[in-house]
């Protein structure tokens, strides 16, 4: 590898001035038109905004099960929904949220944006990444075509023993469940390994651990929360099916099981769950707050060891969920000494954004503006947080609409309105058009006035004893007026969601054209053309601080080397990321796709009959086979 300006040429483009560079790049790294290229396509961008599109409709699905839900809590005895489904429609809005929005969506952004913000052509195993796509959608497909077929899981989304296994739960609803569990975990848990390998080898000569962009940052400590959290609910729901369909007794005390037991593999996932979705958040506040306060960020190593240690501690809060379930109270205490640790980080970063935006010249466009609510509103889900991590105050509140508040509270406060922000920041690099302001700030105030008309007065019904997971309540309970009052709220935020909606959808066909960096943004993301080419890159840029287009607005640093007639990708040191090889690139492939089918067919088979594992594997080894086979050129063997 060579650095030089970015006019430089070398041995492999001698013959290439720029527009004759990007032509063989473009061809070299195209997807090809019609349905053999949508389904063999490995573009990081491409299944990137599959999944996000992908995500948002679940998004809108469970909102549409959510409104169901208030409109069914709005007066007491109401009719509107029965027992049996309302019981499916709550499992079916909270598993949809957790399981097939909030962790892919987060996952999602850093698919498309981590290879442009550091500087490569490519995500790492870009055939892994097509496969965690295919197999993410046919979980997503299982879940709601189960619901449509009146087998949507009942079980609650955390789905408890005994009441999902084998005696009380009859029927293939909480197998269901535990299956798409499977789907979404090993889809999560592809593109945790994807971004890993990508942060720490494919960065761009010069970006050293000290000058990544804070997303990817949090996207780095997200994937290895991933990669530890995720296999303990997979063992779990693994463990549920084998007491269904094998006659196992993993959770059935009388056979030496023990039920407990499920609680604390589904919560050592489920707590750090929180901080999986958080901390992308995290990580989009931290780029998009620099950009519109005109200075960089304040201090940046704060904000990584922030980011580090809530890592860390994610993994000591979970028994704080099963304070009522008879733990020694020694146990007990030292999980409520953690909950509390944890709001340190969490201050830590808040004090730096306020910081930053206090010593800069803000500007107050649409994204910063959901960036202030984000403040604001993790702020109270942070404080009442606190609250039910003591003992005595979660003895009394479990279980009820104070809880529901909660997370909520910290859940879309803290991940759904920078997502939003994230959204209107990022939009014009994905579409290359800017969403609308005026449209931005109706869906701003509908939404944050919405929320917080909607959540706030929950933890009051909390307060005066409402119970969580009800389906009606009885006239003489002194609910009326907060439940009728919640539900018409909730018509609020839903009218904000719709303006979002229909901007975005809107803005990708007749927005404003944006230009390459709308913003005057700082990271490498805005250094090519938004929406970025095949290729992203025509030279692999050169870093040489935290800020590139900041520090050097004129004139980018490139290096060059690379070969335009095959797919190349810079390998460059873990640390100072210094350039150590060129990589071949796997091109698209029809296998990954034919893989995630044969995997899908065994799965959903195995629900039915355990032999399904024996048989189902069949066709997956073949697919698998031909994805690994070697096929006689560098591109094609990974």
């Amino acid at each position: 590898m060579k650095d030089g300006r970015s006019r430089a040429r070398d041995a492999r483009e001698t013959d290439l001035e720029r527009p004759a560079l990007e032509a063989a790049l473009a061809e070299t790294w195209r997807t090809p038109p019609g349905l053999w290229g949508a389904l063999a396509t490995v573009d990081h961008k491409i299944i990137g905004r599959r999944y996000i599109f992908t995500a948002f409709a679940f998004l809108a699905l469970g909102g549409v099960l959510a409104m169901l839900m208030r409109l069914q809590l709005a007066q007491p005895e109401a009719r509107v929904l029965g027992p049996d489904r309302y019981n499916q429609i709550f499992t079916m809005h909270g598993a949809n949220m957790m399981f097939l929005f909030a962790v892919p969506v987060m996952e999602a952004v850093a698919v498309y944006l981590v290879p442009l913000m550091v500087g490569t052509r490519n995500i790492a195993f870009p055939r892994l990444n097509a496969f965690s796509y295919w197999i993410y959608l046919a979980g997503g497909l299982l879940l709601w075509i189960a619901f449509a077929l009146d087998m949507g899981p009942d079980v609650g989304w955390f789905a408890y023993v005994p009441l999902s296994g084998p005696q009380y739960a009859a029927g293939k609803r909480a197998d269901i469940w535990a299956q798409m569990i499977t789907f979404t975990e090993v889809s999560a848990l592809a593109v945790a390994v994807e971004l890993v390998v990508t942060i720490f080898k494919q960065r761009a000569p010069g970006m050293s651990l000290d000058r990544m962009p804070l997303f990817v940052w949090s996207m780095l400590v997200t994937s290895f929360i991933i990669i530890m959290a995720m296999p303990a609910i997979m063992v779990a729901s693994t463990s549920l099916i084998l007491d269904r369909l094998v006659g196992t007794h993993f959770f059935n005390p009388a056979e030496g099981g023990d039920v407990v037991l499920w609680q604390h593999l589904f919560w050592f996932f489920g707590h750090p769950e929180v901080y999986i979705i958080f901390l992308p958040a995290v990580g989009m506040v931290s780029t998009m707050i620099p950009t519109f306060a005109r200075r960089p960020v304040f201090s940046y190593l704060a904000l990584v060891m922030a980011l580090i240690a809530t890592g860390i501690l994610a993994f000591g809060l979970w028994v704080h969920h099963m304070f009522v379930t008879g733990l020694p109270r020694l146990g007990e205490s030292f999980f409520t000494a953690s909950s509390m640790a944890i709001a340190v980080p969490a201050g830590v970063q808040i004090f730096c954004w306020l910081a930053t935006l206090w010593d800069g010249r803000p500007v107050f466009k649409t994204p910063l503006l959901f960036v202030i609510a984000f403040i604001v509103t993790f702020v109270i889900g942070g404080l009442t947080g606190v609250m039910v991590a003591s003992v005595p105050f979660d003895t009394q509140v479990h279980d009820t609409y104070f809880v529901v508040a909660h997370f909520h509270y910290v859940l879309i406060g803290g991940a759904v309105f920078p997502l939003l922000g994230a959204v209107y920041y990022w939009f014009p690099k994905i579409t290359g058009r800017m969403m609308s302001e005026t449209a931005g700030k109706w869906a701003f105030w509908l939404i944050f006035g919405g929320f917080n008309l909607t959540f706030f007065p929950m933890h009051i019904l909390g307060l005066q004893g409402m119970p969580r997971r009800i389906y009606t309540w009885q006239p003489d309970l002194p609910w009326h007026g907060l439940n009728l009052f919640v539900s018409l709220s909730a018509v609020i935020l839903v009218a904000g969601f719709l303006v979002f909606f229909i901007d975005a959808i809107r803005s990708a066909r007749h927005g404003l054209p944006a230009g390459d960096n709308p913003w005057n943004a700082a990271t490498l993301e805005w250094a090519t053309s938004s929406p970025p080419p095949p290729y992203n890159f025509a030279r692999i840029p050169v870093v040489r601080g935290s800020n590139p287009l900041w520090e050097t607005p004129d004139v980018l640093l490139v290096a060059t080397g690379l070969r335009t007639d095959r797919r190349e990708v810079v390998v460059t040191t873990l640390a100072s990321a210094r350039p150590e090889a060129r990589e071949a690139s796997p091109r698209n492939s029809i296998w990954p796709f034919w893989a995630a089918i044969a995997t899908t067919i065994m799965l959903i088979w195995s629900i039915f009959s355990p032999w399904a594992v024996v048989w189902g594997s069949i066709p997956v080894a073949i697919a698998l086979i031909g994805w690994f086979w070697p096929k006689g050129t560098p591109e094609d063997e990974s």
